[in-house]
C-alpha cells in the first residue's frame, strides 16, 4: 500500500511539474473580452496586454490621442492607461537580419516582437537574405480577431527628425519611419 501511495504522489508531482513547465513557456493568452467584445491578449514576454481592436486609419497624432483617451471596461474595471506600442529609436538603418532599426525581422519593437516572435510570421525578406520566402506576411494571427493588413503606428517618434514616427507594416513585416501626417 505504501508503495502505491508514494507512486501516486510521484505521478502527481510529475503532472504538477509538467503543467507548470507548460505554463512557464506560454507567452500569450486571451484574458477575455471587454464590454464591447474586443479581446485583451496578454504577452508575458513583454508584460503587456494588447487590445484587439483596429482603429480607423489616421495620422500619428490622431492615433496617439485615441490610445491616450481609450477607456476599456473589462469585467467592471475601467482601464485607461493605454498607449501605442513602443519601438527602439535610433538612426534609421535598413537591414533584414533583425539587428538594425529599420527593415525586416526586427523583434526589439513591441509590434515586431508580436509579429515575428509571438505570432511566428515571416517578413518579406528572410534573415538569410532570401526575398519573398514562402508564406511571408501576416498569416498567423493567434487569438487576435481584428489585425488588419495595415501599417500600424508605434508611439515612438523618430528622434532624428520629429516629423517622422516608427511603424510596422503587417502585410510584409517591414519596420521603418514615415511622415506623421
Amino acid at each position: 500500500m505504501k508503495k502505491c501511495r508514494s507512486g501516486r504522489f510521484i505521478v502527481l508531482l510529475l503532472v504538477i511539474f509538467f503543467i507548470l513547465t507548460i505554463s512557464a513557456h506560454a507567452t500569450q493568452y486571451n484574458r477575455g473580452s471587454d464590454s464591447l467584445g474586443h479581446r485583451l491578449i496578454y504577452d508575458s514576454d513583454l508584460n503587456i496586454t494588447w487590445y484587439d481592436y483596429t482603429q480607423s486609419q489616421a495620422n500619428w497624432q490622431t492615433q496617439m490621442n485615441w490610445a491616450d483617451g481609450l477607456d476599456v471596461d473589462f469585467n467592471g474595471t475601467h482601464y485607461t492607461d493605454w498607449r501605442l506600442p513602443s519601438t527602439v529609436d535610433g538612426p534609421e538603418v535598413y537591414g533584414y537580419d533583425g539587428t538594425t532599426t529599420a527593415g525586416f525581422n526586427i523583434t526589439s519593437s513591441e509590434m515586431g516582437h508580436l509579429y515575428y516572435t509571438e505570432l511566428g510570421n515571416l517578413g518579406e525578406w528572410a534573415i538569410d537574405g532570401t526575398n519573398f520566402p514562402p508564406g511571408y506576411g501576416l498569416k498567423n494571427v493567434g487569438d487576435f480577431q481584428n489585425l488588419q493588413q495595415y501599417a500600424y503606428w508605434s508611439g515612438t517618434q523618430y528622434a532624428a527628425y520629429t516629423g517622422l514616427a516608427w511603424y510596422l507594416n503587417l502585410p510584409n513585416g517591414y519596420q521603418g519611419t514615415a511622415n506623421k501626417d
